[in-house]
C-alpha cells in the first residue's frame, strides 16, 4: 500500500511538473507573440486617446473601460475563434489576410499625412454635449477602429505559434489578447488622466508639487500630439513591414531580399550593439517607405479618383 501511495505521489508530482512546464511554455510563446505585435500595440495606444478628447473628465475612465470591454469582445469572441478555424483548415489564407490588414494600416497612415499636408483634416464636433448617446457613438467608433488593430495583433501573434497544438494556440492567443488589452487601455487611462493629476497637484501646498502639476498640465498637449505622430509612423512602419514579409512568404523575394541585404550591410559596417540598432532602423525606414508608397496609392484610388469622377 505504501509503495502504491509513493508511486501515486510520484505521478502527481510528474504531472505537476508537466503542467508547470506547459504554463512556462505558454507564457514564453505568448511573450514572443506579443513582442512581434508591439508595433500595432503602439499604434493602438496612440490612436485611442483621441476618442475621449472633449468628453466630461468624470466620464473618461468609464468610456475607456467600455472601449476596453469592446476590444476584449473583438479579440476573444469574434477574432480568436475565426483565426483558430482558419489556422486549422485554411492556414494559407492567414498571410493574405495579414497583408490586407497591413494595406489598411498603410492607408490610415498615408491618409493622416495627406490630411495634414493638404489641410483637409476631418473636423469633429465637440463631445462634451450629447450625454449618453454621444458616449455610445464614441465607444462604437473606437471599437470599430479597434477591431482592425486587434485583428492585426491577433494574426501577427498567431503567425508566431502556428506550429503549436490547437489548444495551446487558443490559450496563447487568449493570453495575448487579454494581456495586450490590459496594457493598451491601462496606458491610455494613465495618459488621459495625467492632466487631472497635474491639476490636483497644483492645489497642493507644496511648491514642488505645484510646479510638477503645472509641468504635467503644460506637457499633456505635447504628449498627445507626439502620440498622434508616433501612431502615424507606427501605421506606416507596421503596415509596410507586414507587406514586406508577406510578399516574401508568398514567394516574391526581390523586395524583401533588397531590404535584407541593406540591413545586413549596415550591420556589418558598424561594430557592436550600435550596428544592430542601425540595422533595425534601416529595416524600419524601408518598411515605412513601402507603407507610405502603398498607402499613397490607396489614398489616391479612394479619394482623388472618385472626386475627379464627380467633377
Amino acid at each position: 500500500m505504501a509503495g502504491g501511495l509513493v508511486a501515486l505521489l510520484d505521478d502527481v508530482a510528474a504531472l505537476a511538473r508537466l503542467a508547470a512546464a506547459s504554463v512556462d511554455d505558454v507564457g514564453a510563446a505568448a511573450g514572443r507573440a506579443s513582442a512581434k505585435a508591439a508595433g500595432v500595440v503602439v499604434d493602438d495606444a496612440a490612436v485611442t486617446p483621441r476618442y475621449v478628447q472633449g468628453l466630461d473628465p468624470k466620464r473618461e475612465l468609464s468610456v475607456i473601460g467600455r472601449i476596453a470591454r469592446g476590444s476584449l469582445i473583438n479579440k476573444l469572441v469574434i477574432i480568436l475563434p475565426a483565426l483558430l478555424l482558419l489556422s486549422q483548415f485554411v492556414p494559407w489564407l492567414l498571410t493574405p489576410l495579414l497583408m490586407l490588414g497591413g494595406a489598411y494600416l498603410c492607408f490610415e497612415g498615408a491618409e493622416k499625412l495627406w490630411e495634414k499636408v493638404s489641410g483637409h483634416a476631418k473636423t469633429e464636433e465637440p463631445r462634451s454635449v450629447g450625454g449618453a448617446d454621444q458616449e455610445k457613438v464614441v465607444v462604437s467608433s473606437a471599437v470599430r477602429t479597434d477591431f482592425i488593430l486587434s485583428a492585426e495583433i491577433m494574426v501577427i501573434a498567431l503567425k508566431e505559434v502556428t506550429d503549436e497544438p490547437f489548444v495551446s494556440r487558443a490559450v496563447i492567443l487568449a493570453v495575448v489578447g487579454i494581456g495586450i488589452t490590459a496594457l493598451v487601455y491601462g496606458a491610455v487611462a494613465l495618459i488621459v488622466k495625467m492632466d487631472d493629476v497635474g491639476l490636483a497637484l497644483t492645489e497642493r501646498s507644496s511648491s514642488a508639487a505645484q510646479s510638477l502639476g503645472r509641468g504635467l498640465v503644460k506637457a499633456m498637449p505635447k504628449v498627445l500630439a507626439t502620440l498622434a505622430a508616433v501612431g502615424v509612423v507606427a501605421m506606416l512602419w507596421v503596415g509596410g513591414h507586414i507587406l514586406l514579409v508577406g510578399t516574401h512568404d508568398l514567394g516574391w523575394h526581390a523586395l524583401y531580399d533588397l531590404v535584407h541585404h541593406a540591413e545586413e550591410a549596415v550591420h556589418d559596417a558598424v561594430a557592436g550593439g550600435l550596428g544592430s540598432v542601425l540595422a533595425w532602423l534601416t529595416n524600419t525606414f524601408f518598411s515605412a517607405l513601402l507603407g507610405l508608397a502603398v498607402g499613397a496609392v490607396v489614398v489616391t484610388v479612394l479619394h482623388l479618383v472618385p472626386r475627379r469622377g464627380r467633377h
